[in-house]
């Protein structure tokens, strides 16, 4: 099977259609799928639902999506450096669906694992718990949440080999790992890639069995929050 292309724009082709639900991996603006994002953009897909921990800033990651209302929902954990999703979800404009990070990333965990639901404690008592299953064990109660399906993965790593075996570099492997599992797709962004068989097997964060498609690219690696000291 062919895994590499040349660009974004022809990893995604065939797969974007309107009203799709895409998990998307990342955390803030680390390890991000920037580049097919900006595809996702261009080819004017609407009326997504994105899981996400979060929605990127206003002008970059998942943020230029909102900029275009091409999202209709967005799954996440944590919104909170995004003034166009405050704007449009208090205005009705955008549903939301929180999630506690852990459960999120165990929601994704468990859709690639083929779970359809699990219980957990995080959340009960609270209004995350409204219209939700509980049920008790040993004496205590949890909720059910329901594991994550998606039409389509984009996530971003550090190294792919030719067969789709992926590298992350530290913190940049976060939601990555569970989005890319989740998907009936899986998209990925690389910033290199190597000859199979060059890579350490026993350094493989994510196997290619998970990998349908691969691009290489130049990342602009942005910091959400630069914080200096005084020289």
């Amino acid at each position: 099977m062919k895994k590499i292309f040349g660009s974004a724009t022809e990893a995604l082709d065939g797969l974007l259609h309107d009203g799709m639900f895409i998990a998307a991996g990342g955390f803030g603006l680390c390890g991000i799928p920037e580049l097919l994002l900006d595809a996702i953009k261009d080819a004017g897909t609407k009326d997504l639902t994105f899981a996400s921990n979060n929605a990127g800033v206003d002008d970059f990651g998942i943020g230029i999506l909102l900029q275009t209302k091409q999202v209709k929902k967005m799954l996440s954990s944590y919104v909170g450096e995004n003034a166009e999703f405050m704007r449009q979800y208090l205005s009705g404009e955008l549903e939301l669906e929180f999630n506690p990070q852990g459960t999120l990333a165990e929601r994704m965990r468990a859709g690639g694992a083929g779970i359809p639901g699990f219980y957990t404690k995080t959340g009960v008592g609270t209004v995350i718990a409204e219209g939700k299953e509980v049920k008790e064990f040993n004496g205590q109660d949890y909720i059910l949440e329901e594991g994550i399906f998606a039409d389509l993965s984009i996530i971003k790593a550090w190294k792919a080999d030719e067969t789709g075996n992926l590298m992350f570099r530290k913190t940049a492997r976060n939601f990555n790992v569970p989005a890319a599992k989740c998907g009936k797709v899986c998209v990925v962004e690389v910033e290199e890639i190597v000859p199979t068989g060059s890579l350490n097997p026993d350094a493989i964060h994510l196997p290619g069995i998970y990998v349908n498609r691969i691009i290489q690219g130049d990342h602009e690696k942005r910091i959400e929050q630069r914080t200096v000291r005084e020289g």
